[in-house]
């Protein structure tokens, strides 16, 4: 008898199916996509107006599209489960051609081909999907091979025209070009931004009973308080210091905090940025791992969430009456509301699809913590807490709010306490730091408030004004990045994290102190694109392409209309950046500094690590020099000198800033080209070895430690050794660790902890 064969995209997914299908079924993994368009060339037929797609083997796909195309010849039936998204719609259409083309010889046909669609990957979701197989989605395989397309054509004709006029290896996409954009405009609206003076007044409020309570001046004369400098906020001072104070109104009333919705894959990548700093790459790729599945001991591989790409807050019947349960039995029934919590999926949302939630609420974070990794346990754990909150009662709070009169000038306290938690009992969703709700909800919980009297006098002291100045829009961090992505309707929360991770390994943007900045490439690169592509680079018209995508999905779009309707005028653009756009790479802007060399003056020109300083004596003369802009000027960037000669020639060496970071350089440059990793001070601790220990840099960019006579000596350390001893065991150097905590330096010995300053 032969068996049934089913295809899955992920080895750790095929582990999982294939315990709940049994032997019947032989289930092989495609890993990921087998077929796509060729790497070195467009692929698409452009001339015709058909947008035929070409599609190849993957490299290294060979002996995966082998063993599938082996294993169809023998198999009956063929079912396609792939993930229930475009992407694995694309994936399963792919290996219906693979398995067709393998089978078209046999005698008696091929293989009955269907398609399974499960959710979640539990024995019964299995099963049921098994028991009622479907066809493929022609119009949700054409949204994606669109997009793919659309893709293809912007990065294959926008690119060369940037490795011409730019940097060879530049990349424009149709999506992560606009999400540049938006760190690009963001940093413009900070860096043009002008502080405004204004003044705040606070004071202590005392009555007749303790404690004593900060209150803040709320109106004058009835109106806004709004105190420009500091003239005006004396003479307000002076008159509420001589009036006479009373509580002129006691406001009580009760306020109710609704839980949050369950997860959707936009603000899960955001909580998880800010409860537990991931990156939007990180959440997605731990969250895979917990939808596919972990082995549990003797239980084997079980898929422990429902699928992470959804956009929908529906949540099924059995697990509604599951949580309703659990929230019962181990909370109370005052913290179950008489009727399920129902919450609006957005506008287009695919109600196909459920919330992010656990598949078993059962399986609670403790009882699954030695099955898990700590990312996959802190993250099950944020899913969990979220998705039981999300059907439990309300948060109470009794609210007070005193309005003090002094004279034509109120000021005004607020103290919130809570009187049932609710939903609070068990999640709360973590907020941005200078997110306004977040910070008056701090200082009201923060308030104690006497039992107060209308009518009753208070004393204020410390009455004082308060100078502040308006603050420019916060950078972007990961969680607000993916939140303005979402609001603009660009990309779709499958394709946040790659987004992200795109535009950071391009260069474009890179992270300080967790915000996005854009770097000089990206600056110019966005520069040239804007100017010379308006419609590619606008968010709203990138927004309705994806609206165009969405509708091909549901039917309502042929895909071919839709792609010439965007090719039509594009191409037209094309040919016309080709000429017109700006060539930076043979810019030449001139400055009045000299060179001290041969006195003619130093111009900034592009180069493969940005803009520079270079003679205008070139070829001749070849000083080159970095700078910076201070208040819109020219300032050199005079490297520093460094107490380390150098071993080619003995001269001086200068500490400068290159592609991958600081290094030594010899001060002779360019009549001698000498170089050195950055010292640290530390000798190599290895035994026998009489190096030093540098700061070099990994493939990937990411700083590391080791010693300078590699390859002869391989140690190596992700913490900065600093040349200082141990003070509790001696040992010749400590390590610096940089956590979200703060600096800490510690012994790589004993493990004692030292005092920093």
């Amino acid at each position: 008898m032969s068996k049934s064969l089913v295809i899955v995209e992920s080895p750790a997914k095929a582990k999982t199916i294939r315990k709940y299908l049994g032997p019947d079924f032989d289930v092989k993994a495609s890993v990921g996509h087998l077929l796509d368009l060729p790497p070195n060339a467009m692929g698409v037929d452009l001339d015709s107006g058909d947008f035929t797609p070409e599609y190849k083997p993957i490299s290294g796909k060979n002996t995966v599209i082998k063993e599938i195309k082996d294993a169809a010849k023998k198999a009956d039936h063929v079912y396609l489960a792939p993930d229930p998204d475009r992407e694995g719609e694309a994936i399963a259409f792919h290996v219906a051609v693979l398995v067709e083309e393998a089978c078209a010889k046999k005698k008696k046909g091929g293989p009955s081909i269907q398609r399974v669609l499960f959710h979640e990957i539990t024995k019964k979701a299995v099963n049921k999907a098994f028991e009622s197989p479907l066809e493929l989605d022609t119009h949700k395989y054409d949204a994606q091979q669109a997009r793919r397309i659309l893709d293809r054509i912007v990065g294959y004709k926008i690119s060369p025209i940037l490795w011409k006029k730019v940097k060879r290896g530049l990349s424009a996409g149709r999506v992560q070009s606009v999400a540049v954009r938006l760190v690009v405009d963001r940093e413009a609206e900070v860096l043009a931004f002008n502080p405004v003076e204004y003044w705040t007044i606070g004071a202590v409020a005392k009555g007749s009973k303790p404690p004593p309570f900060p209150v803040k001046l709320a109106k004058i004369d009835g109106g806004k308080a709004d105190l420009a400098d500091e003239k005006s906020t004396q003479a307000i001072l002076d008159d509420i210091k001589k009036a006479d104070a009373k509580i002129a109104s006691l406001k009580k009333k009760k306020r109710q905090r609704k839980p949050t919705a369950p997860f959707i894959t936009s603000r899960l990548q955001q909580d998880a940025a800010r409860a537990l700093r991931f990156t939007a790459k990180r959440t997605m790729r731990t969250a895979q791992g917990l939808y596919e599945g972990k082995d549990m001991g003797d239980e084997g591989p079980v898929g422990l969430i429902t699928y992470m790409r959804t956009d929908s807050t529906r949540i099924s019947n059995e697990a509604l009456a599951e949580v309703r349960d659990y929230i019962g039995k181990n909370y109370g029934n005052e913290y179950l509301p008489k009727e399920p919590n129902v919450y609006k999926s957005k506008k287009g949302a695919q109600d196909a699809h459920e919330a992010i939630r656990p598949t078993s609420i059962e399986r609670t974070p403790d009882s699954l913590k030695k099955y898990l990794s700590n990312d996959e346990y802190r993250l099950y754990k944020l899913i969990f807490e979220r998705f039981v909150a999300c059907q439990m009662t309300n948060a109470q709070f009794d609210q007070t709010t005193v309005d003090i009169e002094a004279g034509k000038h109120t000021l005004r306290a607020t103290g919130s306490i809570q009187t049932f938690p609710g939903f609070l009992k068990v999640y709360e969703e973590k907020r941005e730091e200078d997110d306004a709700e977040a910070i008056r909800d701090k200082e009201e919980k923060s308030l104690t408030l006497p039992d107060l009297a209308e009518g009753e006098a208070v004393d204020l002291s410390d009455v004082q004004g308060t100078q502040h100045f308006t603050q420019p829009p916060p950078r972007f961090s990961e969680a607000s990045l993916v939140k303005e992505l979402e609001e603009k309707g660009i990309g779709r929360p499958s394709t946040y994290a790659s987004i992200l991770s795109t535009i950071q390994s391009k260069s474009y943007v890179e992270k300080n102190e967790g915000r996005f900045m854009p770097t000089e490439l990206g600056l110019i690169v966005t520069e040239l694109l804007v100017e010379s592509f308006p419609n590619i680079m606008d968010v709203a018209f990138t927004a309705g392409m994806e609206e165009q995508l969405d509708r091909v999905e549901e039917g309502g779009v042929n895909w071919k209309n839709a792609l010439n309707e965007f090719y039509t005028p594009f191409k037209d653009k094309i040919a016309e950046a080709a000429v017109s756009m700006r060539d930076v790479k043979r810019m030449e802007i001139p400055t009045d500094i000299h060179c001290e060399k041969c006195e003619k003056h130093f111009v900034i020109k592009w180069g493969k690590n940005g803009s520079f300083l270079g003679c205008s004596g070139y070829p001749d003369c070849k000083t080159t020099k970095p700078y910076k802009k201070v208040d819109g000027k020219i300032v050199v960037i005079e490297p520093e000198k460094v107490d380390v000669k150098c071993d080619k020639c003995g001269a001086e060496m200068l500490l400068k800033n290159g592609r991958y970071g600081p290094f030594l350089g010899c001060s002779r440059y360019p009549e001698c080209n000498g170089i050195q990793a950055l010292p640290t001070g530390v000798k190599c601790p290895k035994d026998g070895c009489e190096g030093d220990v540098v700061q070099r840099r990994s493939k990937r960019g990411r700083v590391f430690f080791g010693c300078n006579k590699y390859p002869d000596c391989d140690f190596t350390s992700w913490d900065k050794p600093i040349n200082q001893p141990c003070t509790a065991c001696g040992h010749p150097f400590i390590i610096e660790k940089n956590t979200k905590k703060g600096r800490t330096l510690k012994c790589p010995t004993c493990g004692h902890i030292e005092e920093s300053d």
